[in-house]
């Protein structure tokens, strides 16, 4: 607990109503978006800054005093990235959400670490333009929390995640001095690319404050087609089917029988709850080009037994398929008090063994799940809805974590394609990673951070 000495010094560095300290509102810090099994610590402090000069006073303070920052944006990642486990001063970045610059001739997009991705997202589109990453939850997410878990989603496999569209960074570094990394241009070859350093360090490096962002022209046109099949394996040929005919789509999602049915159940759209699997497949490009790809995408399906193709029809169609699909983790919630979504990655030759895989460890510890995905390019999300406060089901499925990453790993995979680590997972990184590259990790996080202030405790333990 800070004490009251320095909660003084904070209130002389930003203004005393920017800060929170009241027991009820700091425990709304205590968690994210991930269903937890212990006692959560709440922050010692909750400070809304509001410019750059802000975050260095306040990160300068804490480095000088051996006080915690933990950055934080919407609070929606799952892995426990921006928890407190240790107390100390939460940055909630809601009011440095402003987008800077929009520069279509150059294509680029100057924001904020608490700009929403809807809104990136809109002006783009509403200029031509398309900035491509698109986790689950981005109507709420910002670009600060994307940056820091290094984000991905649906268009992921053709698109690209975040570290794509990321030119350069300013960051804050631990002492508070403020650093600009990377250029504003396409290509940059001088030296180190540290800004690709930063995204996915989950604020364990530096602060980012600012955020240059590249975009792409947004595509003329595109179409949705749902596939229904009656096993895995088809859907899977299916895909397999799709890039033989050397055709790209933007997105390749799934859904078992499982999700479909507990997502009918939520947000009924019409689904058809009686197949095993359902693909959800987004092409796009010229007008010119849409008939020719859904003919060839159609057909592949077909070759692999697909027992249903619906093309939705309009945009209203089209948001309410992706709205079931995006709606999946909540439906699993309807199933027990809690939801554990995980992360994890393939090499897509491998995915059928790894979603059956999942299936018979969950089922062998009597377990629920709903398998979802980006079947496209191997990243599948078991959602297990639990009763966390059942000792032993929590024991399980502690159990079928383990046995499931161990399976990523067998088959060439490993355990986070966009989740991160966090604290969720930080049991789990020396049996994935290269124990010599975590040594040089710990070293690179000593060398920015030498008082182990920025978000302690994240990614591996110092």
């Amino acid at each position: 607990m800070l004490l009251k000495n320095k909660i003084n010094n904070l209130k002389s560095i930003v203004n005393k109503s920017e800060i929170l300290l009241d027991e009820a509102e700091l425990y709304c810090y205590a968690e994210d978006s991930t269903s937890v099994h212990s006692k959560v610590q709440s922050p010692d402090a909750v400070v809304f800054v509001k410019n750059i000069q802000d975050v260095q006073n306040i990160v300068r303070y804490a480095n000088e005093n051996g006080i915690p920052v933990i950055s934080r944006g919407a609070g929606t990642n799952m892995v426990g990235a921006c928890t407190c486990p240790q107390g100390g001063i939460v940055l909630n970045f809601s009011k440095m959400n402003k987008i800077l610059d929009f520069n279509p001739i150059d294509m680029t997009m100057t924001v904020q670490p608490g700009v929403v991705l809807d809104d990136i997202k809109n002006l783009a589109g509403e200029n031509g333009l398309f900035y491509p990453p698109d986790p689950s939850n981005y109507k709420v997410s910002t670009i600060g929390g994307s940056i820091a878990q290094s984000s991905g989603g649906a268009a992921g496999f053709k698109y690209g995640t975040t570290k794509d569209y990321i030119l350069s960074l300013t960051v804050v570094l631990a002492d508070g001095t403020l650093m600009k990394l990377g250029s504003d241009t396409i290509k940059d070859a001088v030296g180190y690319h540290l800004n690709q350093l930063m995204i996915g360090s989950e604020g364990t490096l530096a602060i980012v404050v600012e955020a240059v962002l590249k975009l792409i022209p947004k595509p003329q046109s595109s179409r949705t087609v749902l596939a229904y099949f009656n096993s895995l394996d088809d859907a899977v040929e299916g895909v397999n089917n799709i890039m033989r005919d050397r055709i790209f789509p933007a997105t390749i999602d799934f859904m078992d029988n499982n999700s479909i049915f507990t997502v009918e159940q939520f947000y009924p759209c019409g689904l058809r709850t009686d197949k095993a699997a359902m693909l959800l497949i987004n092409i796009d490009g010229f007008e010119v080009s849409m008939d020719y790809q859904q003919q060839c995408v159609e057909r592949a399906l077909k070759s692999a037994k697909a027992s249903n193709i619906e093309v939705a029809k309009s945009d209203l169609e089209i948001e309410r398929v992706w709205t079931a699909r995006r709606a999946s983790f909540a439906a699993t919630a309807k199933l027990a008090p809690d939801v554990l979504s995980d992360d994890i990655i393939v090499p897509r030759s491998a995915i059928s063994k790894m979603v059956s895989g999942c299936k018979n460890i969950c089922d062998k510890y009597n377990l629920k799940v709903c398998m979802v995905g980006h079947l496209g390019d191997g990243n599948i999300h078991p959602q297990v809805a639990l009763n966390l406060e059942n000792e032993n089901e929590f024991k399980n499925y502690f159990q079928a974590k383990a046995e499931m990453y161990d399976l990523a790993k067998s088959l060439g995979g490993t355990i986070s394609a966009e989740h991160g680590v966090g604290l969720e997972k930080v049991e789990y990184l020396g049996n994935i990673v290269d124990n010599a590259a975590i040594d040089y990790m710990k070293k690179i996080k000593k060398f920015f951070d030498p008082n182990n202030i920025l978000n302690p405790g994240k990614i591996f333990k110092i």
